[in-house]
């Protein structure tokens, strides 16, 4: 699943992609957005991950694997600043799901005494991979904690970039500009929930889960944030004090919507980003 040395700026970048892949595919596993069919298996250790994959068969898991490759050219380019999945009940927010990004530029310190590998100075290998792993373990046990989905659910990714070295014409593919209102709503009392972090010499990926707090059956203490709020603006999402003067509010979108008894058409409201309608089979 990850490479078996993390020490170059590719290796790293092959392992957020996976990270992100893999975790993607857990949330809309868990939740129940797709039939069994859209997914491999693969295992981590003892852990069984069920990973999405070209399914011709549901054109709903099809469109997520797009949204992934997506935010890889963003990825690639160092672009994206922070990318969040919402699941959305009208018009409400139910659950909210960010990866954050960062990018070091760190030049590598190489060993040239070496004559048979290359040795880099900084984060052990051994140590991501363990950070890895707790990452998507803590996902997986999270999401088994989670009350179930209403019946009618609307699924959305926006990703929000560094403005100062993002071109303002640049979409990655099948993005376009986002128009939609800047503020996500929660009907109850939200609680942010940190699901972990994964930092090499070159990436820093944060992972997040705001939902309700009538919603969680039970959470580790350690993994909640205090004070979360009830209504997120785009320009506040994963705010850090000493980040604030980042600009990151040029935002993308894309929809899709999801009923368990049949397929709404595109979210109407949304005009800048109209998906074709998707011939879903239901959730599970």
């Amino acid at each position: 699943l990850f490479p078996e040395s993390i020490t170059t700026e590719q290796q790293s970048l092959v392992l957020v992609k996976r990270l992100l892949a893999i975790s993607v595919s857990c949330i809309t596993y868990m939740r129940g957005l797709f039939p069994e069919s859209s997914y491999g298996t693969r295992y981590l250790d003892d852990l069984c991950l069920k990973i999405l994959r070209e399914d011709k068969s549901c054109l709903g898991s099809l469109q997520i694997v797009k949204w992934i490759q997506g935010c890889f050219d963003a990825l690639e380019k160092q672009y994206v600043n922070l990318g969040f999945y919402a699941l959305s009940s009208n018009p409400t927010v139910t659950e909210m799901y960010q990866f954050k990004f960062k990018y070091k530029n760190k030049v590598p310190q190489m060993d040239i005494s070496s004559n048979h590998r290359e040795f880099v100075a900084g984060l052990c290998s051994k140590d991501v991979k363990q950070a890895s792993r707790l990452l998507l373990r803590t996902l997986y046990l999270l999401m088994q904690d989670l009350g179930p989905l209403p019946s009618d659910i609307t699924l959305s990714m926006k990703l929000l970039y560094y403005n100062h070295v993002t071109p303002k014409d640049y979409q990655p593919p099948g993005f376009k500009e986002d128009g939609s209102p800047g503020d996500l709503l929660f009907a109850g009392d939200p609680i942010n929930l940190k699901v972990g972090s994964v930092s090499t010499d070159f990436h820093l990926m944060k992972v997040r889960v705001t939902t309700e707090k009538k919603r969680v059956k039970k959470a580790d203490s350690n993994l909640i944030q205090k004070n979360g709020p009830t209504e997120i603006s785009h320009q506040g999402l994963d705010c850090e004090e000493d980040e604030e003067e980042e600009e990151c509010t040029k935002i993308n979108l894309l929809s899709l919507a999801f009923s368990q008894e049949e397929v709404i058409g595109p979210e109407k409201k949304r005009k800048v980003s109209e998906p074709e309608k998707l011939p879903l089979n239901g959730r599970k």
